[in-house]
């Protein structure tokens, strides 16, 4: 009789042990696998006017220990249990030399389980390191934003970008040798700094100027806040357009309009591939003393036959369909993806709640939103025939009247098409900037000690 049938038919002894010692392998597989260092999958450098953030992203979790070191000035970021590789590798060379405050970076091994990344800064910097977990198609990311230690202050420099053309407007035009001197530009059609008397071309109340007097002419100031940049592309349409450049194209367009107008001036929120938190970007608004923001985007929708243009504006009171819910959830959720730190508080929030005066700008946001959507009616079909309201995080400045217009759905690809091409784009542009007016003539800027120039000549 032979082993196997003494054994009745089974396997001999060291089989089983086999079959399970290769069992226990695969099953401790993974946690060897872990048990080794973090591998970086993506590293990632957006510069930026008011900061510049670097992304490094990875399957796990990184452990890390941020400081500065003076003489020079230099970030010190330890990431532990971290492998070099090629993504990390290549984080040197994407430091351009036009990036405002990181001038070179180097990265190397500092002791077992410990690589560094060391940056020198040019100027005193305010860094902020922070961590988030997977969202979309991002896994884990560390997030290290450098600022200035003194914050750039957006009112500043639209003042300086203005001082050029102020000097050249107060200076005396000369005439050339044998010609007669020239005769006083036309008055602005943007409000003056009081109201004018329509029987006397004057500000209701005052005096007749004497030719050589001064004048004050009001600036009006918009907002123009071009959606998602950065890590958060925003919406991707079939041909691969992403929605954040098609708003950053449009915005630049609106905002070229508006700086063409006598006495208006544009501001853009950003103007570059970096992403801006939402409530930054109603700080930025009011720090300009904005007069009106537009926030552009172009929708997306699960089903590709969504079509039209839609403008919103804030409400209080709940959203006024559920298709406004929905986008207003999906807009807010932006800082998620763009990469926030959810422990800052919104410092507008509550202002936003509670100031009673809310409820006067919502009305002038809808007005608003109403001259541009008809003008918007011109170039595209209406997704909805009226302002929709809901609560966007980024129209709740409380005295700035705000909208947020939907271009078109990028989802749609007959529309991705009209929204890549340039003379659409232009022809979007045109169309918001026409609302804008419309808007001003039925509602005249009021006067306040906003910007202002102080004009030599006509009364």
């Amino acid at each position: 009789m032979s082993a196997r049938a003494s054994a009745g038919g089974r396997a001999p002894p060291y089989r089983v042990l086999w079959a399970l010692w290769i069992l226990l392998l695969l099953c401790l597989l993974p946690a060897f696998a872990l048990a080794g260092g973090v591998e970086v999958s993506a590293v990632r450098v957006w510069p930026a006017p008011e900061y510049t953030r670097i992304t490094l992203e990875s399957a796990r979790p990184i452990e890390y220990s941020l400081f500065t070191v003076q003489e020079p000035n230099r970030l010190v970021l330890d990431l532990e249990d971290v492998e070099p590789g090629a993504a990390l590798e290549s984080l040197p060379m994407r430091i351009g030399a036009d990036d405002a405050f990181i001038a070179q970076a180097r990265i190397g091994r500092f002791k077992p389980g410990v690589l560094r990344l060391v940056l020198e800064v040019r100027t005193d910097v305010r860094p902020q390191a922070f961590a988030l977990r997977p969202v979309g198609e991002y896994g884990y990311r560390l997030v290290l934003d450098v600022y200035p230690a003194e914050p750039v202050d957006p009112l500043l420099t639209l003042l300086e970008q203005l001082e050029p053309e102020r000097s050249q407007r107060q200076a005396p035009l000369e005439p050339a040798s044998g010609q007669s001197r020239p005769e006083p530009p036309a008055q602005p059609a943007v409000a003056r700094a009081s109201g004018p008397d329509k029987r006397k071309g004057r500000p209701a109340g005052a005096k007749a100027r004497k030719p050589s007097e001064p004048q004050v002419v009001r600036l009006v100031t918009v907002a123009i806040d071009a959606g998602h940049g950065g890590e958060d592309p925003g919406a991707k349409g079939r041909y691969g357009t992403y929605e954040k450049e098609v708003t950053l194209a449009i915005a630049r367009r609106l905002k070229a309009l508006v700086d063409a107008e006598p006495n208006m001036r544009g501001v853009l929120i950003r103007d570059g591939d970096y992403y801006v938190a939402l409530h930054d970007r109603v700080s930025k608004a009011r720090r300009v003393r904005a007069d009106l923001l537009v926030s552009i985007h172009a929708d997306a929708f699960v089903k590709p036959h969504a079509r039209g243009s839609s403008v919103f504006a804030l409400s209080k009171r709940g959203a006024t369909s559920a298709a406004a819910r929905w986008l207003a959830k999906k807009e807010n959720e932006a800082d998620l993806i763009g990469g926030v730190k959810l422990d800052v508080p919104d410092p507008y929030l509550r202002e936003t709640l509670l100031d009673l005066s809310q409820d006067g700008t919502i009305h002038h946001s809808i007005k608003l939103g109403a001259a541009v959507l008809e003008e918007l009616g011109d170039i595209n079909t209406l997704h909805k025939p009226r302002v929709e309201q809901a609560g966007f995080a980024v129209l709740k400045a409380p005295d700035i009247p705000s909208i947020l217009v939907e271009t078109a759905f990028i989802s749609n690809p007959s529309e991705e098409k009209k929204l890549r091409n340039t003379a659409y784009q232009e022809k979007m542009a045109n169309a918001i900037f026409s609302g804008i007016r419309k808007y001003f003539a039925r509602n005249p800027p009021v006067p306040h000690d906003k910007l202002a120039w102080m004009r030599p000549g006509a009364p």
